[in-house]
């Protein structure tokens, strides 16, 4: 069976009544399952079942639920998730050609692959290639509610089969494949037929584009590539090559100059020095190589040492347009080293775990203008010179910034804005979004205390049947939160159980901790705070850098780290980018455990005993 493919678009694919997919960057792979054999075919009609046998091993296991479905036929994706809107493509290829059986197994078991249905074809033995898209979607979706499938992408399930789910909205679900690095998306009409090996504009794929501005640096005279270099330290690299997108005239008069300007030729080139500045599009960076690269447009407007390594890094990721960074060489940590494209960079990367805790809530920042080498400021008031897309809101005297955005994000890094603090609650609501206890040691050398704190306020939790998670607070102590369901709870509500905990602290361990008032008094016990839990009351927001001098991070927490001899110095702006791409986010499910959060019977008990 040949697939049917989509047309490349460089436009907006928006459509009246059209639907809309997350494009996955993995195998096309045609799943055809009778009841007795699986068969896992790639475009190629090759079997991919060997190099996964997961998938296999999860079908067979789940058989009974699918029985009233076979034959079956789904049309799919084969993929490595690394987040619900991007496919690992570079992780997918590597397990394509391993060759040993033993090595294939253990790194199913630690990264399973997933199969991303977006079609079906076949199901209960009729063929459903003659029904518009719309309908054969309604029918994939059935056969994921009635097998018991999940049909929310998880890439901490479980289950290795999953439902590709069409969007009608174009641009919301754009802003999440761009937030989030994904490929792109496929846009479909919804009256559309399946056609076998027809690559047909019922389907159209719109890829989010990176830009990396280069230079020319030689020509292949086999192939007619066009080599792209940009500088490092005025040493230039090589990123890659360039065929389509240029006009036959273009290439005419590019390939004139290069042989008016070469510095040298042999059998396989003709070198130039850099001179020639343009645009490039491509999808990534794979093996030090552009993935595929379209050329764009010329850049008659720049010079060759304005085409940087650290710009291409920096767009590795897509950054709004309507973004200048200013000074990106600025520094603004000593140790460890840290520039401010540094700074924009790691803003940019945990944008997707960062902005939920900023949606919606009324900012005050901390900006450093020179870094750590000199003064900082709180800034509550939104400057006059912000841009037209930064969203404020009025309260009590103050337009505060929102930051919903990406954009605002990284503007606002752009600004030198450290460290992020928010309220517990959003500016839709009057009722407590969370419960967070700040647990702050009286110094750095205590932070033992804190963790001592932590874990028996997670003993009470637990034994309340309550979840919760913790974050250090990028300083000496560690914040542990309670989410709660939105528009429920009053900040009076939330002061019964944050009492109630910080009294129960004091009983543990009254040599430890205290709830007493008066800095005098306290001895050298960690004060639990619970009248700092109100309405107009701040805290640092979670992946927030703070202004210190080892570019600590208020870090989100996996529970077993949380023990003695956590060293909060070791979640630095580097440390915590590589973890956060390494093992993912502590926070993941926050906002949807916060949806269940059975608190209301604790609260009612609490009421009872007042």
């Amino acid at each position: 069976m040949k697939p049917m493919l989509p047309v490349l678009s460089f436009e907006s694919p928006e459509r009246p009544g059209w639907l809309y997919e997350i494009k996955y960057d993995g195998f096309r792979a045609f799943l055809h399952w009778d009841g007795s054999t699986i068969e896992l075919i790639s475009r190629n009609g090759k079997t991919l079942l060997p190099q996964f046998p997961e998938i296999e091993l999860f079908l067979q296991a789940n058989k009974k639920n699918f029985q009233r479905f076979f034959p079956l036929t789904l049309d799919c994706e084969l993929v490595i998730l690394e987040n619900e809107y991007k496919a690992d493509f570079s992780a997918i290829q590597t397990r394509g050609r391993m060759k040993s059986e033993k090595r294939i197994k253990e790194t199913a078991e630690h990264t399973p692959a997933r199969l991303m249905a977006f079609d079906v074809l076949v199901l209960a033995g009729k063929k459903l290639f003659h029904l518009p898209y719309l309908e054969r979607k309604k029918q994939l979706e059935t056969l994921f509610t009635q097998s018991g499938l999940p049909k929310e992408t998880d890439r901490n399930s479980r289950d290795l089969l999953h439902l590709v789910k069409p969007h009608t909205d174009f641009h919301r679900i754009w802003e999440q494949v761009v937030l989030h690095d994904g490929e792109g998306i496929i846009a479909k009409d919804p009256k559309g037929q399946w056609e076998e090996g027809k690559r047909t504009d019922k389907w159209i794929k719109y890829k989010n584009w990176k830009i990396v501005n280069c230079f020319l640096t030689r020509y292949e005279k086999s192939n007619g590539y066009y080599y792209c270099g940009v500088y490092k330290d005025n040493e230039v690299i090589h990123v890659g090559h360039i065929l389509f997108g240029l006009k036959p005239e273009e290439k005419q008069a590019l390939f004139t100059v290069i042989k008016q300007n070469a510095t040298s030729e042999d059998n396989r080139f003709i070198y130039v020095e850099p001179a020639i500045c343009f645009e490039v599009k491509y999808l990534e960076l794979y093996q030090n190589e552009l993935r595929e690269p379209h050329f764009s447009r010329f850049r008659f407007d720049l010079k060759p040492e304005d085409c940087t390594y650290d710009d291409f890094l920096f767009n590795q990721k897509n950054v709004p347009q309507e973004i200048e960074l200013t000074h990106p060489e600025k520094p603004i940590w000593e140790t460890p080293p840290i520039r401010k494209i540094d700074l924009v960079t790691y803003l940019r990367e945990v944008s997707t775990a960062m902005l939920p805790f900023l949606q919606n809530r009324t900012l005050t920042v901390i900006r450093y203008p020179h870094g750590m080498f000199g003064e900082a400021f709180y800034q509550k008031n939104c400057p006059d010179y912000a841009p037209d897309f930064i969203k404020t809101y009025m309260e009590e005297g103050i337009n505060y910034i929102v930051c919903n955005d990406l954009k605002t994000l990284v503007w606002l890094g752009n600004q030198l804005a450290i460290e992020f603090h928010i309220p517990f609650r959003t500016i839709v609501s009057e009722t407590a979004s969370e419960i967070v206890f700040d647990l702050d040691p009286p110094s750095p050398k205590e932070f033992g205390m804190a963790v001592t704190a932590a874990l028996y306020i997670k003993e009470v939790i637990d034994g309340l049947n309550l979840t919760g998670f913790a974050k250090t607070s990028g300083n000496k102590g560690i914040q542990v939160y309670i989410p709660l369901k939105p528009d429920t709870y009053t900040f009076d509500d939330t002061r019964l159980f944050t009492e109630f905990i910080a009294n129960y602290l004091v009983s543990k361990a009254p040599d430890l901790f205290t709830i007493e008032r008066l800095k005098k008094n306290r001895g050298n016990r960690l004060y639990v705070d619970y009248v700092q839990h109100a309405p107009g009351k701040t805290i640092i927001a979670p992946y927030s850098p703070r202004g210190n001098n080892h570019a600590g991070v208020a870090a989100p927490l996996f529970w077993e780290e949380v023990e003695p001899g956590l060293d909060p110095k070791e979640f630095t702006l580097p440390s915590v980018l590589k973890r956060y791409r390494d093992t993912g986010d502590p926070f993941k499910n926050y906002f949807k455990v916060g949806e269940s959060q059975p608190f209301g019977p604790v609260l009612e008990f609490l009421q009872s005993e007042k």
